[in-house]
């Protein structure tokens, strides 16, 4: 009876000291316990070494990918190991230098500042985070409080990764439509860390002269971009517009812009074929008294309308 007493006493004081120990700590500790991950650079760890309270404490991984420990000699790599096995690195140091006999590591992630995601471009929200767990791209365009209106057809994802050669920069083109439209899985990849995720704007056309909203309008897919459609997104002609309306459309290789005439009356009369519009195109609709914009002012008015925040030219006679 008197063994059993005994034992029970150890085993109470024992858990007392151990309730003292984390008491005498925790204070120091932050509350955070992350998924476990690859430990990379600039990492914050939380180190707890059982009945060893001067060693139970946070460090930051160095730029080199190691750590120091008081009392140990040497510096321990921990770049690129889960935490388990940087437990049992620091414990074997711990017994290789005659400081503890059985040490118990226990090491957590307190901080990750190894694994930016960038998410840039045409979203609400353009932010920096740290992949702390699984992230998908629909989990940081998410962060990003999802895409604006002027966000194009693609999704760019920058990667690098190392092979043979070395580091080699990736990019990966991913749908829109069949991203968020289509809910396709095998484009929605997972993101480690690393990461660049950039949205860039759709190309605009823009309308100017007699419609009732000149503007400049999002090309979400230039195949499926139209005069007819255009002018329903500029509410239709004024009642003084011409029958004769003429697109501006850069010339590859030169600065200059081709003059397109196009019989307007017609396409509207579904006489002549609809006219399929490019990213970057000027559509001018003239008045029918016969006076005609330059090229100059109408890329001025162009450039007014893709500068302001709203997107619309406002353009008076």
């Amino acid at each position: 009876m008197r063994k059993v007493l005994l034992a029970t006493l150890l085993c109470v004081g024992v858990l007392a000291h151990q309730t003292q120990a984390a008491e005498a700590v925790s204070p120091n500790l932050p509350p955070q316990n992350l998924p476990a991950q690859e430990i990379g650079a600039n990492d914050l760890l939380a180190i707890s070494v059982y009945d060893a309270p001067e060693l139970t404490r946070t460090v930051r991984v160095g730029a080199d990918g190691e750590i120091a420990l008081p009392m140990l000699k040497g510096k321990i790599h921990a770049e690129g190991l889960m935490p388990g096995s940087l437990e049992t690195s620091v414990a074997e140091a711990l017994k290789a230098e005659q400081i503890l006999v059985d040490p118990v590591v226990t090491i957590t992630i307190v901080e990750y500042h190894s694994r930016p995601i960038s998410v840039v471009g045409a979203v609400r929200k353009p932010l920096t985070f740290q992949a702390e767990g699984p992230i998908t791209l629909i989990d940081a365009i998410t962060r990003a409080e999802g895409l604006s209106n002027e966000a194009g057809p693609e999704i760019l994802i920058s990667r690098t990764r190392l092979d043979k050669d070395g580091l080699r920069a990736m990019v990966e083109h991913i749908s829109v439509k069949g991203l968020i439209d289509d809910a396709n899985p095998d484009l929605n990849p997972r993101l480690f860390g690393g990461e660049q995720v950039r949205v860039p704007e759709a190309g605009k056309v823009f309308v100017v002269g007699n419609v009732r909203r000149p503007g400049a309008f999002a090309v979400q897919d230039t195949s499926d971009t139209t005069v007819l459609k255009v002018l329903a997104l500029a509410e239709g002609l004024s009642p003084f517009a011409d029958k004769v309306a003429f697109i501006y459309r850069q010339t590859a290789g030169s600065g200059a812009k081709t003059e397109i005439p196009i019989e307007l009356t017609k396409i509207m009369d579904r006489k002549t074929p609809d006219i399929p519009l490019e990213a970057n195109d000027i559509l001018y609709i003239p008045d029918n008294k016969g006076r005609r914009m330059t090229v100059t002012a109408l890329e001025r008015l162009a450039g007014f309308g893709s500068s302001t925040a709203s997107g619309l030219l406002i353009w008076r006679k």
